[in-house]
């Protein structure tokens, strides 16, 4: 895992970028805020497509997030572009199509910076975050679930890897 002495810089990836990757920012953003570890993370989401620029996160993704006290409504939808494989340490999908959209896309000697954000969540069976746009309320609570589990294992991962812990 890269690592810088003063922050870590993280990009969430899915196809759409209105609700698996911005429900996995904000949670990530919340975690590592509650934590007193803000300053040691810059954080965004994009899609893979353009399907949804400049919206804001799902309706159904907000609602699911306010009942667990998350608040990211102010993110909005963007695609992924090339000089996010520079900037980002790390570039995590949400599921294993998006991973190879992201590998065909992103530089050959930038592929280590790619992965699947689940690879962080402890205990976990499943390593796709299933995209809920198409379920009802579960859906949305099943990302949220998978967020937080893989968010704290990307926090306690990290905090052991840096410089700066």
């Amino acid at each position: 895992m890269p690592t810088t002495p003063e922050k870590l810089r993280i990009v969430f990836v899915c196809m759409g970028n209105i609700c698996r990757s911005p429900t996995a920012e904000g949670v990530m953003r919340a975690l590592v805020e509650r934590a007193g570890l803000a300053q040691h993370y810059e954080l965004d989401s994009a899609g893979t497509h353009a399907y949804h620029l400049g919206n804001p996160p799902d309706p159904r993704s907000l609602k699911a997030a306010a009942l667990r006290g998350y608040d990211f409504s102010a993110l909005r939808a963007r695609q992924i572009c090339a000089d996010d494989f520079m900037r980002f340490d790390l570039v995590l999908a949400m599921d294993r199509d998006n991973l190879a959209q992201l590998q065909r896309a992103c530089p050959p000697e930038l592929r280590n910076k790619l992965g699947l954000f689940l690879d962080y969540a402890e205990e976990c069976d499943d390593d796709e975050v299933p995209d809920p746009y198409y379920d009802g309320p579960e859906g949305f609570e099943r990302v949220l679930d998978l967020a937080e589990a893989a968010a704290q294992g990307l926090i306690e991962r990290t905090q052991r890897n840096m410089l700066w812990k």
